[in-house]
């Protein structure tokens, strides 16, 4: 399996929601490789301008648009090699209640970019999904399944166009994630608002999420779905572990699981994880290439009685392997340095 992006050189790149938390993490990844122009694709001018000049470089350039509007995402594409669309509403609370904002964006803005890049003759396209996507209870889950499923519908069709899915679970540190809470809750001496003890949730960084797009990025075949192998913790020891780091004496607060939420998050369903490929830190399933015309087809799958891939059944970290994760993030570090 390749690893490298010695196929994007001196290509043109484009980020849709470039300056969300993967989007500016992948931008500063890339920003000093050997490219001819990275464009970073969102709504937020404000975010745009702390990035350009946070970034304060020639080959990245910035638009201003919407996914949900194909004419500004159209003046964006041209001329563009490969798409990473990070682009969507990603809050499973926010998404409950206002749940067509989330068609809207995730499902109708995932078509309106796959469908620009294709009549643009882009040459990939990988298109960033969630756990929640996994037998989904909420309407986040919901749009990001329809999305996957948009993706590989436009890949049955897609010529010169390769469109890959990559599905991961919640980002450490992500803006609007548990970790920055629960940081901000022990640097004010407050409760730690934990929703359900039990709960588990995969550990991933944000460059591990970078690194499973590049991985898509020189391995993906059109319809591919990629994976990354991930630890998990359940949220009490996630608590645990950063009032150990942070030597508090903030107690735990049990408030209930929140509008949506799982107890346990899947990244591989079990029908997916049957015809799963192992490829060591990654699983790879391939798209059913079949068509409609089922009377053509001889060939018999088995469905899986096997289990799912989730953050249950998955590797669990102890408190002192979950410290040793959260020191690999730069957000955490750099807090417990001011402190």
């Amino acid at each position: 399996m390749k690893n490298d992006i010695e196929m994007i050189k001196n290509s043109t790149l484009l980020i849709t929601g470039g300056t969300g938390s993967f989007g500016s993490t992948f931008l500063r990844k890339i920003s000093n490789y050997d490219l001819k122009e990275i464009r970073i694709f969102s709504r937020d001018e404000k975010k745009q301008d702390d990035l350009r000049k946070e970034i304060n470089s020639d080959k990245v350039n910035f638009y201003i648009g919407d996914v949900r509007d194909y004419s500004t995402i159209e003046n964006a594409m041209y001329g563009v090699d490969y798409v990473f669309h990070a682009a969507a509403l990603k809050q499973v609370p926010s998404c409950e209640f206002f749940p067509m904002e989330s068609v809207k964006t995730n499902i109708i803005g995932t078509q309106n970019v796959i469908r620009c890049a294709i009549k643009n003759n882009v040459k990939k396209i990988i298109c960033l999904s969630t756990d929640k996507a996994c037998y989904p209870i909420n309407a986040m889950g919901m749009s990001k399944a329809i999305m996957e499923k948009v993706a590989l519908a436009e890949a049955r069709n897609s010529k010169k166009t390769k469109i890959c899915i990559t599905r991961y679970g919640n980002v450490m540190a992500s803006r609007g994630s548990v970790i920055p809470l629960f940081i901000n809750q022990i640097l004010n001496n407050q409760d730690l608002t934990v929703t359900v003890p039990e709960m588990t949730r995969f550990l991933m960084s944000l460059n591990e999420a970078v690194n499973l797009v590049l991985f898509a990025l020189s391995n993906g075949q059109n319809g591919d779905l990629f994976v990354q192998k991930s630890p998990a913790s359940n949220v009490i020891d996630l608590a645990s572990a950063l009032k150990k780091m942070f030597k508090s004496k903030s107690q735990v607060q049990v408030i209930g699981p929140r509008h949506g939420e799982k107890l346990h998050e899947t990244l591989l369903t079990s029908e997916e994880f049957n015809k799963s490929i192992d490829l060591g830190n990654y699983f790879k399933v391939s798209s059913d290439k079949r068509s409609l015309n089922y009377s053509k087809v001889n060939r018999f799958e088995n469905l899986s009685m096997e289990e799912e891939y989730n953050s249950f059944n998955t590797n669990q970290l102890s408190i002192d392997e979950i410290i040793s994760k959260l020191r690999t993030l730069d957000y955490v570090e750099e807090i417990k340095n001011l402190k």
